[in-house]
């Protein structure tokens, strides 16, 4: 079995965590949200991650208005030299995975697609935002380079508000031209889409299990999850 963990190294210049809330008394959170080190995360099995989004059963068919939505974006992409991966083209289109992970969030998370937005660290890559925080406490980005595999990133900023203020000659919370400041404010979180969605919808579910007492009927991925913050027989 192949794993993924805080062992895949984020792309050079990026500094890397992830974001979430607490599993209970299996992981404390101070606040709404933690910045957790990758390497303090459970691995996970990169077999399952094919882009079929198995993990959350049968995709279900297209939903037209899905389909012209990301065909458009994939269209400004393009003129860009960019392209959409293919496990979120699939993940926004069907049917049965299209809100899975507005449904299971505990923090009030939504999905929200922007129109690409100029990466402000690096010429020729974008942003394209797919799902915030209720309150805008985090915001998570594709992150799209020409000849390059897409990868997550996750920051407080929203670019397309900072970038849209900007350009009515108001001052933003933020120093686009800063890129030092902006690569600070810019967190690799995952190598893919899917093992993002993959991560957080297992986490929000076992937030739910652990502050329900629904324990005792988690799925094994759901149980193996939680035993690598407390392998059966330890203590808490």
């Amino acid at each position: 079995m192949s794993e993924q963990s805080g062992s895949v190294l984020p792309p050079s210049g990026f500094d890397a965590a992830w974001c979430a809330t607490d599993l209970g008394k299996y992981r404390a959170c101070r606040y709404t949200y933690e910045h957790y080190s990758l390497d303090s995360l459970p691995p996970l099995d990169s077999n399952q991650f094919t882009g079929a989004f198995r993990w959350l059963g049968d995709a279900g068919g297209p939903i037209p208005r899905q389909v012209m939505k990301l065909n458009g974006l994939a269209r400004d992409l393009s003129a860009k030299g960019l392209t959409l991966p293919r496990d979120f083209v699939t993940f926004q289109t069907s049917e049965n995975l299209y809100g899975s992970l507005d449904e299971v969030s505990v923090t009030g998370c939504w999905t929200n697609l922007s129109e690409p937005l100029p990466s402000p660290v690096e010429p020729g890559a974008f942003l394209v935002r797919f799902f915030r925080d209720q309150q805008d406490c985090v915001i998570w980005y594709l992150y799209l380079r020409p000849m390059s595999e897409a990868f997550v990133v996750y920051s407080n900023l929203d670019y397309e508000f900072e970038y849209e203020v900007r350009r009515d000659g108001e001052e933003t919370q933020t120093d686009l031209e800063d890129a030092e400041e902006q690569r600070a404010a810019i967190l690799w979180c995952a190598p893919s889409f899917e093992e993002f969605a993959h991560r957080f919808w297992v986490e929000n579910r076992l937030w739910h299990a652990v502050n329900n007492r629904d324990l005792p009927r988690l799925e094994p991925q759901l149980q193996d999850y939680l035993n690598y913050y407390a392998p059966p027989g330890a203590p808490m």
